[in-house]
């Protein structure tokens, strides 16, 4: 299994907002001692390209964006100062997406430990999201022919506007979220299909909120690839989330969706997206055994080919 890192990029911002980017780097030296690591490769990406931004952001933002003539307004939306850095740090993280989507359709998964920048929007940043990684990455796949219709199943806690806007009105594109309904945005963009969770859900109720959203989309959408936000900010301790639930209960969560993908042999390409427990190696748990759950999943993919051929 391929796994694609952007961590090396490291951002010049000020203390208190260094704490959720640390659990990158530490993520990444999680995955390396691992007993399972040597059966998997870990690359560090191209960088996304304007022509590959373009497919889905608008031009005047990506020049402001490239330039460093974005507002300080617009700086704010984000929430981190605008630098030659997190330029470069952006397009390498969504050059994660799109490789790791490009890995996936080899291999039937791969992972970006990092990304799931689901708040940026065409026209603009939000959110601690710049550019919208999963949808370039989605573009990028329809562009070369390696996909028609693709679905991105976003359980991160905060609902995906960024990506709602981008499938609005296109048959080939299926925004899911799965949020909670009291949190940031507090303005949401309509998702192809919206589950929005109170505060205080927890296990059995989240996924069986999970198991039905996905019934019901395997009945109204053709996916022939899907891109996962594996938010660990819906865990129970998250300072951000408001939710209920467990580690169990989201690696539970985790194997529901890559089982819905292995039953219907569709790829699919895993991102981080958020997590802000107050003890970092806590979100390092969550997003550790994502990847690991993708590890097994690769493991019975790879051997369900093999006794195919």
């Amino acid at each position: 299994m391929k796994l694609f890192y952007s961590d090396t990029f490291e951002l010049p911002l000020p203390a208190s907002h260094r704490f959720p980017m640390a659990k990158y780097g530490r993520l990444r030296q999680r995955v390396l001692g691992a007993a399972w690591a040597s059966d998997c490769q870990l690359e560090l990406p191209p960088a996304a390209t304007w022509d590959e931004l373009l497919r889905v952001h608008e031009e005047t933002y990506l020049q402001r964006v490239f330039s460093g003539e974005l507002s300080d307004l617009e700086q704010r939306r984000i929430g981190f100062p605008w630098s030659e850095k997190m330029v470069e740090r952006c397009r390498r993280s969504t050059g994660a997406s799109i490789a790791a989507a490009r890995a996936a359709k080899r291999d039937g998964v791969a992972v970006n430990m990092a990304g799931g920048t689901h708040h940026a929007m065409p026209d603009a940043g939000s959110g601690y999201c710049v550019f919208n990684d999963v949808a370039v990455a989605a573009r990028a796949l329809q562009h070369e022919g390696q996909a028609r219709t693709v679905l991105f199943v976003d359980l991160d806690v905060h609902q995906g506007n960024g990506t709602a806007a981008v499938t609005t009105d296109d048959s080939t594109l299926f925004s899911f979220s799965m949020h909670g309904d009291n949190n940031f945005p507090f303005r949401k963009t309509a998702s192809d299909l919206d589950v929005a969770l109170p505060d205080g859900t927890g296990d059995d109720d989240y996924l069986a909120a999970l198991d039905g959203a996905l019934t019901q989309i395997a009945g109204k959408f053709p996916a022939d690839f899907v891109f996962y936000l594996a938010g660990a900010d819906t865990w129970a301790g998250d300072r951000l989330g408001k939710l209920a639930v467990s580690k169990v209960g989201l690696l539970a969560r985790d194997e529901m969706v890559l089982e819905w993908c292995r039953k219907r042999q569709v790829p699919i390409a895993i991102c981080m997206a958020g997590g802000y427990a107050p003890d970092i190696d806590d979100i390092v748990d969550i997003h550790f055994q994502t990847i690991e759950a993708a590890y097994r999943h690769s493991r019975t993919v790879s051997l369900a080919s093999a006794d195919a051929e």
